[in-house]
């Protein structure tokens, strides 16, 4: 009855009063037996929640391990959940909604799914109670429908169901405005809840775990410097997002760093100006300010890939060392970039190093296909697709977030992580710093792998004065201007303005010591 009628087992367990401490033990025991068996003991109750008896016995014999549950059985939550059954061997996966008919896609989504071991769960994600579930077990929650006010809904309502359970983790996708100020104003309890921007993911795994290429593939121009000359072909989501990230990423001492983004939107430059005004500005944009960050960015509006003029204007870009191409479908984006692999070795002869082209591949079974792909003659294109899948390494990068995590704590004086779980500014800002710190250390940045209380003088001044370039772009980069007077309360989140988005000259004893203690490990 106490089962049935979702109660809190917990509760139960500490109401428990008894004047010998092993009788105690021994209610609480059955107690917990009781709430494992307790589906088996109401035939109708278990068969309305599961699909079929061996879902049911995994269920149960999975009550020690950790549980990853998805709000609905679709491409993405499978595409998921198999990545998570080749990484974590043991864990139940639980797929929540499920009802089999005659859409022939979803019962085959439903086969596969129980080749994967996983448990089909016929109520929805609300309606099962994972209370009782082992405590110590990890509870993790993805609500990822295509429905995006559905995911809001359920997250909402899972937070009040779990708030005060540990070891639950929520990842809710949705990208709206609307969800990440609801999702902030939520008591989360004990729940570390992230709404996940897929774009954003995808972007931070391909620079925290190859990023490094860029600069690895950098030309020596003569002088101190080498230079990252990168294009972006479409200016679409993903593009948008690339183009935001390297005007942070590539902030380095011995680099430089152009990028050229081409689209066919005639307004392409206006609405991307909209989004980062200050980043635009003629003020800092191809302008070399002592402890500002330093980039150059142009961005050819209304160009068709496929004409003659883009071709020419492409041929003026000898330097290029990076490609994106992200023009929305896999067969412009596949045609696109087998076509600039065939410009650039027209070029070859004026041209240094060979580019590094990359190209989002929506398929994963075509990325699978192309990878090493040849002409008749054998001849590589040398083209890395970027498979726009759900996996856990892009989804829940564990290593970069923990380093963000600590990132995050460095900066705080109280070393208290609530913050960087319930606001999104602290948690994109510090997987942001985790991303550019591992890119320092690859570049022999002195002081970069040192702790802050290691640093000489001469390496903290370096770091800091790098720190604080590569935080002014990334904030302009998200839209942020500077406020008008060094004064801290000039600052207002709410108009995106911040007083310390000028040089590090201009910045306190205080700030700078900031910038030294978020830019070491």
């Amino acid at each position: 009855q106490i089962f049935t009628i979702n109660a809190d087992r917990d509760i139960i367990l500490k109401s428990i009063v008894c004047s010998e401490a092993w009788l105690a033990a021994l209610y609480s025991t059955y107690l917990s037996v009781a709430f494992v068996i307790a589906p088996i003991l109401t035939f109708g109750f278990f068969m309305s929640f599961f699909k079929n008896a061996s879902a049911f016995a995994g269920y149960i014999f999975g009550y020690f391990h950790d549980v990853y549950v998805f709000s609905e059985l679709n491409e993405k939550s499978f595409s998921l959940g198999a990545d998570i059954r080749e990484n974590h061997k043991h864990a139940l996966i639980i797929y929540t909604d499920v009802f089999e008919n005659k859409d022939d896609v979803l019962n085959e989504l439903v086969e596969r799914a129980r080749e994967l071991h996983a448990i089909c769960f016929k109520k929805d994600i609300l309606t099962v109670n994972f209370k009782f579930h082992n405590a110590k077990s990890q509870l993790v929650f993805y609500t990822i429908s295509d429905d995006e006010s559905k995911n809001i809904d359920h997250s909402l309502k899972l937070i009040d169901l779990y708030k005060s359970r540990k070891n639950v983790r929520l990842f809710v996708f949705a990208t709206k405005t609307d969800s990440e100020l609801l999702l902030t104003k939520a008591d989360k309890g004990y729940i570390k809840v992230r709404r996940v921007n897929k774009l954003r993911s995808l972007i931070n795994d391909l620079l925290y775990e190859r990023g490094t290429q860029l600069f690895e593939n950098a030309k020596s121009v003569g002088g101190e410097k080498k230079k990252i000359s990168a294009i972006i072909v479409g200016l679409g989501k993903y593009g948008t997002e690339m183009l935001k990230a390297l005007s942070w990423y590539c902030q380095m001492d011995g680099y430089s760093i152009v990028i050229d983004a081409f689209d066919s939107d005639k307004l392409a430059r206006d609405k991307f100006e909209a989004l980062a005004p200050e980043l635009m500005s003629d003020h800092y944009n191809g302008v070399l300010i002592p402890g500002e960050a330093e980039y150059t960015i142009r961005i050819h509006s209304g160009f068709d890939v496929a004409t003659k003029s883009f071709a020419d204007e492409l041929a003026k870009l000898t330097d290029t060392t990076y490609v994106l191409v992200s023009l929305g479908s896999d067969d412009m984006n596949i045609r696109t970039a087998v076509n600039l692999r065939m410009l650039f070795e027209r070029m070859k002869k004026c041209m240094e190093t060979k580019p590094v082209i990359q190209t989002v591949i929506y398929s994963k079974e075509e990325k699978n296909a192309l990878n090493g792909i040849t002409n008749y003659k054998g001849q590589h294109y040398d083209i890395d697709f970027i498979s726009d899948m759900y996996s856990e390494t892009v989804i829940m990068n564990s290593e970069l977030e923990a380093a963000a995590l600590r990132i995050h704590t460095n900066h705080e004086k109280d070393k208290n992580e609530e913050g960087f779980w319930r606001y999104e500014y602290n948690y994109n800002s510090s997987i942001a710093s985790a991303i550019h710190m591992r890119a320092r250390i690859a570049c022999g940045i002195p002081g970069a792998a040192k702790r802050e209380e290691e640093l000489t003088d001469e390496e903290r001044k370096t770091i800091e004065k790098l720190e604080h370039r590569r935080w002014n772009a990334y904030m302009r980069s998200e839209g942020y201007v500077y406020s008008g007077s060094p004064d801290s309360d000039s600052r207002n989140d709410l108009a995106k303005m911040h007083h310390d988005l000028t040089e590090y000259s201009s910045l306190s004893e205080e700030e700078k010591r900031k910038d030294s203690r978020i830019g070491t490990k």
